[in-house]
């Protein structure tokens, strides 16, 4: 079974459910991705979304934009991550997401060539965020062919019927962004309940939300009603913030999925 497929079961068994934080792979150092890897596996991640940077992010807020560029300037490539990634593989058993844009894709000669890198590499699955549903069909089939899920996005305005759509062709899970706009982080707590239920009685992947989520109470908020909560611009900030401080940003790393992993217990591990 998929990483990816595998941790989601596991967590719909136990009732605690998945955490998904992500990163941007050159970022805060051009070789810094496999300490970070193993040290989010070490502080309860399930799935870690990796981000390939690119230099015209379309939905990334200036934290996640401004890693991207600075990881591009020092010298990041998808070779290099590819290269990362395999490194490390064999160190993790957590499930593995290249994010990457289809633009990205396209220059590395379409998505077959891709996903057979990337499945390579030890990816188990892959979002194309700027790549429009309609055009999703030769990307879902790449994912198929080498083993790999495909999660394509669910904005707020997307109606019903589209997203029941998305969410059935979606593979592993589903990302619902849990608000409009850009990336980011955010100090009010999401309610995605409607949303969630609805698209439950309408299909069975399981569903990840994100779009500034960044503390345990909102983490808790969300998966109440979602199988996982995605953490992005909160987590890309502070190991910039302690590289420039002269520390360690994987020790940072592990130390804030802890903490955004005591938001993720169901009721009843709270209880006791």
């Amino acid at each position: 079974m998929n990483r990816i497929d595998a941790k989601f079961k596991k967590a719909k068994e136990s009732n605690h459910p998945v955490l998904l934080p992500f990163v941007c792979a050159g970022s805060p150092a051009v070789d810094s991705l496999p300490e970070i890897l193993i040290a989010l596996q070490s502080g309860g991640a399930s799935v870690v979304e990796v981000g390939f940077p690119y230099s015209d992010p379309v939905a990334d807020g200036p934290t996640i934009a401004a890693a991207m560029h600075d990881a591009i300037e020092s010298g990041i490539t998808p070779e290099k991550i590819f290269e990362q990634v395999a490194s490390v593989r064999g160190d993790l058993e957590i499930g593995l997401v290249a994010m990457v844009s289809a633009s990205i894709v396209i220059a590395m000669d379409g998505p077959d060539r891709f996903c057979k890198l990337a499945s390579d590499a030890g990816f188990d699955g892959c979002i194309f965020p700027d790549l429009a549903f309609e055009e999703s069909e030769p990307y879902t089939e790449a994912c198929k062919k080498h083993g790999l899920t495909n999660s394509m996005l669910i904005s707020p305005s997307t109606s019903l019927e589209r997203a029941t759509a998305i969410s059935k062709a979606s593979s592993g899970f589903v990302y619902m962004l849990a608000r409009a706009g850009i990336t980011g982080e955010r100090s009010e707590i999401p309610d995605i309940s409607d949303r969630v239920r609805e698209l439950r009685q309408k299909s069975p992947t399981p569903i990840a939300c994100g779009f500034g989520i960044s503390t345990p109470e909102q983490v808790r908020a969300v998966t109440q009603h979602a199988d996982g909560a995605i953490v992005g611009s909160a987590l890309v900030r502070r190991l910039i913030d302690t590289k420039a401080a002269g520390k360690n940003p994987a020790q940072e790393a592990e130390a804030f999925l802890m903490e955004l992993s005591t938001g993720s217990f169901s009721m009843d591990d709270l209880m006791g």
